[in-house]
């Protein structure tokens, strides 16, 4: 596959994505197809955007008629599809935009992608539409632990290395859909739309769910860099209920990796889950980042603890998500490489060391200074 386009490339996993591909194919003609709304922003991808095998085109993927032709003009051989709505917050206070978007998003690229390549002699020989979703679709997971054993316990029930779980069962591929969120029901949505396009038309589809990203780029909206931020700025830290909802937690390159894995070397019209066998309550990643930015600024370890303030639980707010990622380890051999120790090391570095970013992110001023770059085009 030659001509790949990444949606939602602007984003933060999407910029990891395009990033990775860029670098390791140059022999690709990597498209960044994003619409660039709050979550998008090209400063994410400074390092690559004037290498030759890289193109950016804003675009709506609910544009049918834009897809449909930037295709053709471009021969594209492959779809890697991230561009969501994903905020959950949101999703309950405008559930249409992410119904839009997701779901009519995701069925206008399947339909684009579908009658440009049943147009070619080759039709679907080579082709590849991988659709990337969440561990949320599944639920919420109970928090159960064996008889005498306090969680969190050591299992070896998911992975091969021991890790400590808050619970006896994991999401696994093969468990049904029940989401609990505007959000989860629109990527479950569009998840069933995918799998139909191969039942119904033979499109090569792919499907994959994964675990709470962190890393660098991510958009302060998200637990860790804007608790991060805060923390620097001695800002409340503001926590659902008791912070006791748990989270299976994995460093976006390492996601990354895996997607660039089961995209070339995945089975056509296979689910496979992509976690990081890390589970953490939502309070403990709380005082492990107060913990780590406080000694990285030169501060007292734990001097801001003060700052964690306890407000109204989210509604529909799921206790736990653990992903079982035993069958991607299994058939293709991918693991995460990071511990989770190092990684939030990385992680609190990234967004202390790059504070004009995180400045021009919170601010808006670089949404200001895309929409007039594109007006005039």
């Amino acid at each position: 596959m030659h001509t790949i386009i990444i949606t939602g490339g602007a984003g933060f996993i999407g910029s990891h994505v395009v990033r990775l591909f860029v670098k390791k194919y140059p022999d690709y003609h990597i498209i960044n197809l994003d619409k660039l709304t709050y979550a998008g922003n090209l400063a994410n991808l400074k390092d690559i955007e004037n290498k030759p095998n890289y193109e950016f085109a804003k675009m709506d993927i609910c544009d049918f008629e834009g897809i449909m032709k930037l295709m053709q003009d471009k021969h594209v051989d492959g779809i890697i599809h991230l561009a969501a709505e994903s905020h959950v917050d949101r999703s309950i206070k405008d559930p249409f935009t992410f119904a839009q978007t997701n779901v009519m998003g995701t069925l206008s690229l399947l339909q684009a992608a579908k009658i440009y390549w049943e147009s070619l002699p080759e039709k679907f020989e080579g082709k590849r539409f991988y659709h990337i979703s969440t561990d949320e679709v599944y639920g919420a997971l109970e928090m159960t632990h064996p008889e005498g054993i306090t969680p969190p316990f050591t299992t070896t029930a998911s992975s091969e290395n021991h890790h400590l779980a808050y619970g006896e069962r994991f999401f696994t591929e093969d468990l049904k859909y029940q989401p609990h969120s505007p959000y989860s029901a629109a990527k479950a949505s569009s998840d069933h739309f995918v799998r139909a396009y191969h039942d119904t038309y033979g499109m090569p589809t792919i499907v994959t769910n994964c675990s709470n990203n962190y890393g660098p780029y991510q958009f302060p909206e998200k637990l860790i860099p804007l608790f991060i931020n805060n923390i620097r700025h001695r800002k409340p830290l503001p926590v659902y209920g008791k912070g006791e909802n748990v989270r299976d937690w994995l460093y976006v390159e390492d996601h990354a990796r895996a997607i660039d894995l089961i995209f070339h070397k995945g089975k056509l019209a296979e689910t496979y889950n992509i976690g990081g066998f890390n589970e953490w309550k939502n309070i403990d990643i709380i005082k492990v980042l107060i913990h780590t930015v406080d000694r990285l600024l030169g501060r007292t370890e734990g001097e801001d603890m003060n700052l964690i303030t306890y407000v109204t639980d989210r509604a529909g707010h799921d206790l736990r998500y653990a992903i079982d990622s035993t069958k991607l380890q299994r058939e293709l051999g991918w693991e995460p490489s990071l511990q989770f120790e190092e990684g939030i090391e990385k992680t609190v570095r990234w967004y202390l060391d790059n504070q004009a970013w995180m400045d021009n992110v919170t601010s808006g001023d670089y949404q200001h200074y895309y929409e007039e770059m594109y007006a005039h085009r």
